[in-house]
């Protein structure tokens, strides 16, 4: 199967250097920022698409703007690119959301991807008018995917549950095709309602033995559930033509981190409820020492950004060669972005993508499938 590889559209604006926001934290820079206007992620997401990328994810939560209006008003700037709306079950009557998701289909036919997100922070929740507990926004999330899932499937829904309950629920019209679902999480409770319902299993990304062990629990945690999950993974980049030239990058993103700002938002993210969010903290201690957690992993991004926390840094030979490592694993999908997002996708887009093509494990979308060997051979080494 030819990796899928999605980017990412920042309607929160965008910045040179890395922009806060995301797992409760307020907005804010860390430099100067590029207003979320229609016409940036237009220009975001017009360049994905011309690269190759095969969907953007578009992120939910009081800090950017609503997912589902922006994600509607750039399917008409694009022509085929999917978009991956983040939505959150305690926000949105899960019969509302499967007609928004069959009208999506419907207006821009195949290009809708759903992300779960059940919400790890309590007091971000509560000012959706959400007072649920972290498991009960799971077993709530498990409740709403069943009833989503069995509107799509044209069937009439009478469910009483612990948390949700509809009475005669049908779609007039139902989503073709049906949108995939896309969820994460490495608590119990979350893996119990991915190994249930979701489509692609997301990791944040962790090196390559802590992404094993979540890929083997779920994978089986589906199995004893009688379904087959896929596998992606959430990961900033920063390649260039060398090495030299990706960590001086990295460096300089770390240069505009302030000690003040460091520390505040880790005090702030220490808060989190989030098992993923504490395996991101765990990475670095919120030291700026010792960040290349793994060959090319770099952990600084999550010094001051909640949620995904690590980049691959590195020559586009090596980002590729590590890209190939988590293929190997079991991963198929990459949800990437950078800083800039214009330009980071341009680097990765032209330096990466081409790399990956010849070695036969992407394909651009709609090209022919590529012909891939059992122990694929990549030929990196030397390219720069």
């Amino acid at each position: 199967m030819s990796l899928t590889f999605h980017w990412f559209l920042p309607t929160y604006g965008d910045s040179r250097h890395i922009f806060g926001g995301g797992h409760g934290l307020p907005a804010g820079a860390a430099g100067g920022q590029r207003p979320a206007t229609l016409g940036y992620p237009t220009q975001i997401a017009r360049a994905a698409e011309q690269l190759g990328f095969e969907g953007a994810l578009t992120p939910t939560g009081a800090w950017c703007e609503d997912a589902w209006l922006t994600t509607a008003m750039l399917a008409r700037e694009t022509e085929r690119l999917r978009f991956l709306i983040a939505l959150r079950p305690g926000a949105i009557a899960p019969t509302l959301a499967a007609q928004m998701a069959a009208t999506f289909q419907r207006h821009a036919p195949g290009r809708l991807l759903l992300n779960i997100v059940t919400g790890g922070e309590s007091h971000e929740q509560r000012a959706y008018g959400d007072f649920l507990g972290k498991d009960a926004r799971y077993a709530r999330t498990g409740e709403f995917l069943s009833i989503v899932r069995d509107l799509w499937q044209g069937r009439t829904v009478d469910f009483d549950g612990e948390h949700l309950r509809v009475e005669q629920a049908r779609l007039a019209r139902v989503p073709d095709p049906v949108p995939p679902v896309y969820f994460g999480g490495s608590s119990a409770a979350a893996g119990e309602v991915a190994a249930r319902y979701s489509d692609v299993y997301l990791t944040w990304g962790e090196p390559l033995a802590q992404v094993a062990e979540k890929i083997t629990w779920i994978r089986k945690a589906a199995a004893d559930a009688g379904r087959t999950v896929r596998f992606g993974i959430r990961l900033h980049v920063i390649t260039r033509d060398t090495a030299d030239q990706a960590w001086t990058e990295a460096r300089r993103l770390l240069d505009g981190f302030s000690p003040e700002t460091v520390r505040a938002v880790q005090e702030g993210l220490a808060r989190s409820e989030s098992e993923g969010q504490r395996r991101m903290l765990a990475l670095h201690g919120g030291s700026t020492d010792g960040l290349e957690v793994a060959p090319n992993l770099w952990a600084g991004i999550g010094l001051v950004r909640g949620g995904a926390g690590t980049a691959l840094v590195g020559s586009h030979a090596e980002v590729a060669e590590r890209i190939v490592e988590y293929q190997r694993l079991g991963i198929d999908e990459f949800v990437l972005s950078g800083h800039p997002h214009v330009e980071e996708a341009y680097w990765f887009g032209e330096g990466v993508l081409p790399r990956l093509a010849e070695a036969g494990v992407w394909r651009r979308p709609g090209e022919a499938e590529p012909v891939v060997e059992s122990d694929v051979q990549v030929p990196f080494a030397g390219r720069g």
